[in-house]
């Protein structure tokens, strides 16, 4: 059997993470082992680790982004073989398994929340997709959120609009994507140097989340459109509340998903739900994106694996570093760690 390392959180609010062994755990039945050749840091990786807000089992492995060959499959998997490359979202955060966290050389990845990749896409890169697109996924196509018709390779616009609050983040960047994909025009806000970047992703239009202006100049240009509602991929900074009070003095949907907690001020017919990423694999969505879109999309050039990495470094011993780098703020990047 294999030896496997991993980066553990060894108690609430340790700080380093502790580079040491970990069980070389076999797949269950619908799940795949991936032995990792790059992961992912997140702002909840981090924020675990200094906050400690979720109710863990100490020692722990975070990391939900991870891109690497798949070494074994589940005895129920038809979808993947040994040997496939594949990138994954890891749940060890809600399944309080260190052997589903993504920060160790061998990963579990439950085999509706993993994707293969086309030889021309390097781990590093595929690395930056899977939470932000769980996240994605979830707000736009799920029922008891804005339930926007699923993406497809081929698809025919609709005339409807979607507003994507914070473009350039990473959940943002996905939700472009998927958004145009399925159908929808989509505007969103960034700051100036990441206009170009959104437009590039699909966006229709573009607007400054800096500007004092800028909830007035959205709700003017959504004006005669068919509004399905706000994916809100920042959540702090009054992003929800903007993005509410723009539905709120406009036609069509009222309804925000967002990333992180809703505002306590909910103007009267506006609605907002946080995101539950991992929620997809419990339903159609997972199904709908991992399996029928993502994989002939990216083998196609029809879908981009944004933002860009930003490669901090070669092995788990650099993964505390990508902390403290994601923590300090980076824009239109995803730090990730090669192994």
């Amino acid at each position: 059997m294999p030896s496997n390392t991993a980066a553990w959180l060894t108690a609430a609010k340790s700080n380093p993470l502790e580079v040491k062994t970990a069980t070389y755990t076999s797949p269950g039945d619908h799940e795949i082992l991936v032995k990792n050749g790059a992961v992912a840091v997140n702002p909840i990786d981090w924020k675990t680790q200094d906050y400690a807000f979720f109710p863990l089992i100490y020692p722990t492995i975070l990391g939900q982004d991870v891109a690497g060959t798949v070494v074994e499959v589940g005895s129920a998997v038809s979808r993947f073989r040994k040997g496939d490359r594949v990138l994954g979202h890891a749940l060890s955060l809600f399944t309080k398994k260190p052997s589903d966290g993504g920060f160790q050389e061998y990963t579990i990845v439950t085999e509706n929340l993993a994707s293969q990749i086309p030889g021309a896409l390097s781990f590093e890169n595929a690395a930056v997709l899977p939470l932000g697109l769980s996240t994605a996924a979830a707000g736009l196509f799920q029922k008891e959120y804005l339930a926007l018709q699923h993406p497809s390779l081929d698809p025919k616009p609709n005339g409807q609009t979607l507003l994507v609050w914070g473009g350039a983040s990473s959940v943002g960047s996905n939700a472009i994507q998927l958004a145009v994909a399925a159908g929808y025009e989509v505007l969103t806000t960034a700051s100036p140097k990441n206009f170009d970047y959104t437009k590039k992703l699909g966006a229709s239009q573009v607007f400054d989340y800096h500007s004092k202006t800028v909830v007035a100049d959205l709700v003017q240009a959504l004006k005669g459109k068919t509004v399905v509602g706000v994916l809100d991929a920042v959540g702090a900074n009054g992003a929800a509340q903007n993005s509410l009070d723009i539905l709120a003095q406009g036609e069509g949907s009222k309804f925000v998903a967002t990333v992180l907690k809703p505002p306590e001020h909910i103007p009267a017919g506006t609605s907002a739900k946080f995101i539950q990423a991992a929620a997809i694999k419990d339903n159609e969505v997972s199904k709908a994106v991992y399996e029928d879109f993502l994989p002939p999309a990216l083998a196609d050039g029809k879908y981009v694996a944004a933002p860009e990495p930003y490669v901090v470094g070669k092995g788990l011993e650099n993964v505390q570093a990508g902390f403290n780098i994601q923590k300090k703020g980076v824009s239109a990047k995803k730090v990730v760690i090669t192994l």
